[in-house]
Order: C-alpha cells, then structure tokens, then sequence
C-alpha cells in the first residue's frame, strides 16, 4: 500500500447514542472543513474514529426516505433513529464494530475507499480473517427493491467480503476537498433485525430483507469461533495502519479531541 497521508490520527469515543454519534461526524468534518484540524496538526493528516452504538439504532443514508423505517416499532423497542451525513442505505447497528474516516484530499474517492478498506482488510488479517473486495460494480437500485433499503443487502467495489458475502459495509461524502467515509463491521447477526423496523406493508417483503442478509452478508461471529473486543478490534486497527503500508497511528486524547469543537455544540460527554 502506497503511504497516502503523512500522518494518521485515531480517536475511540466509545458508545454513544446515533443523534450523538452523528453531530460528532459532523462536527469533525466541520474541524477539517473550517481548517480547525489541519492548523492543530498538521497538513496531509486524516483522523479515524472508532465508536459504538447505545442504545442501538437504525442509521439511513442522507438521502434515503424516512419512510422506509417504521418509527413506532424502533420507539418501542429503544432503538435510536438517526440520518447519517453520507450515503447508502440503512443500516440496523447492535453488536457491531462502527469507524469514521476523514481527510482532507483531492484523490478521488474511489482511492479513498480502496485505501480505507486496505487498513480494515489488514486489521481483519490479524484476527485470522481473511477479507477480499467486491470486484464488481453494483447494479442500478431497484425502486422498492431489498437493496433500495439495506446497507447489507448488496456490495460496491472495493468493500470487503469473506466467502462472497459482505462484512463491511460503507459510504462516503465529500463536501469540497473534505472526505467523511462512514463503515460498520457486524460482531454478530444482529444487523439483520433491521427487517424488523421496517415499515413496508407488502407481504413478505420483511423476510425478504432478512433472507437477502442472511445470504449476502456475513458477520465476525459466523466466521470465528471467539469474536473479539471492541478494544482489541481497536488496537487491530492501529497495528494495521502501520503495518500495512501506511503512517503509524497515533490516538488522540479527550483533551486532545475537544480542541476541535470549541466553537460548536456539545456532543459527546
């Protein structure tokens, strides 16, 4: 792997609810967008984050329909819903591994994607899982269709995949010269429950959605006898940015971290 950035920042926030999850994003792609991160440290930086889900929630693409998801049954069951500022389709987080990535760039996005993939395939390498990419392009989404709704129900090149189903799912935005690029690892087969907070009314269409990620996706617990930590996943990580080709990473601290939003609203406590 080609060293695309001269130094590489991580950040663990831990577990937090999706209105919290998300204003954090967007207020770090704000710091890289007002210049706040590249004056504190450093030209040709980019910064990962790594987090969790409490309570869980059901993400949606920013321009995916509120619609597709029934808000009564997600209230019920104490389950978050939240817009995420990239793309994509919906995504149902419970036990699972959640990063965001940013940079400040003007290689193309298809670069980006292959590049934060890399680190991620490194990190799955350690764990003795062993990650390809998705070589094909994905076809046009069917209105209505299983892969109009769910992140998992199908794959785009460069994500990786494990016996020809999926186990990480991504999107991107980029406003400018600012690259945000959201992804989730499933740690167990909870990701599929999304089927359950949908709110078609066609018969079937639910088990549908359920067999299509039963079918297509995979997750960590199917493919290892003992599913790791979210903290060793994080340290995997780490590891994987160095060894992989790329800048060693070095992890920020709160104070470190709060420096950025000192203008903006609050967001993680």
């Amino acid at each position: 792997m080609n060293r695309l950035f001269k130094k590489v920042y991580g950040i663990d926030t831990g577990m937090h609810t999706g209105a919290e999850n998300m204003a954090c994003d967007r207020n770090l792609m704000q710091a890289f967008l007002d210049g706040s991160f590249r004056s504190i440290l450093g030209d040709d930086a980019c910064l990962w984050r790594f987090y969790g889900w409490h309570p869980f929630a059901v993400s949606l693409g920013y321009n995916q329909s509120m619609a597709d998801i029934d808000s009564v049954r997600c209230y019920d069951a104490g389950v978050d819903i939240v817009r995420r500022p990239t793309g994509g389709r919906a995504v149902f987080h419970a036990d699972e591994f959640t990063y965001s990535f940013f940079a400040e760039t003007t290689r193309a996005n298809e670069v980006i994607y292959r590049y934060v993939h890399e680190v991620i395939m490194h990190a799955l390498d350690m764990l003795d899982v062993k990650a390809d990419f998705c070589r094909s392009t994905p076809e046009p989404l069917k209105q209505g269709g299983v892969a109009a709704v769910s992140c998992f129900a199908a794959s785009a090149k460069y994500e990786l995949q494990v016996n020809g189903r999926k186990l990480v799912g991504s999107a991107q935005r980029r406003t400018r010269n600012v690259l945000l690029q959201h992804g989730s690892m499933p740690f167990s087969i909870r990701h599929r429950e999304l089927s359950n907070f949908l709110s078609s009314c066609e018969s079937g269409f639910a088990l549908d959605v359920c067999d299509a990620l039963q079918k297509k996706a995979v997750s960590l617990g199917e493919i290892l006898e003992t599913v790791p930590e979210y903290g060793v996943m994080v340290q995997c990580m780490r590891q994987a940015s160095a060894t992989s080709g790329g800048a060693s990473m070095t992890m920020l601290d709160p104070l470190q971290f709060e420096r950025f939003f000192r203008n903006q609203e609050p967001f993680i406590h």
